[in-house]
């Protein structure tokens, strides 16, 4: 006697490669998108985070080396005069 028909077992595997081509669809559609963000995005001549960053460090440095140097000018101007 055979407790599962053919039928049902036709569509149990119709059902799971639908799903396997869902699913590749899915994958395929978001690295295109993610592709077309990255294009957007670098047409934009926007920074990145790191470099952005980078910069900043560099200008709080340049802050911090001009407050010295203003520091060092005042000295001397009251030493000189």
């Amino acid at each position: 006697m055979q407790t599962r028909s053919r039928f049902f077992d036709d569509m149990s595997q119709l059902m799971t490669n639908a799903m396997g081509v869902a699913q590749g669809a899915k994958d395929e559609a978001q690295t295109a998108f993610n592709s077309m963000i990255d294009r957007w995005l670098a047409d934009r001549n926007l920074v990145t985070r790191e470099e952005f960053d980078a910069v900043r460090a560099m200008a709080q440095k340049a802050r911090e080396e001009n407050a010295a140097l203003e520091a060092r000018i005042a000295a001397l101007e009251a030493k000189q005069g």
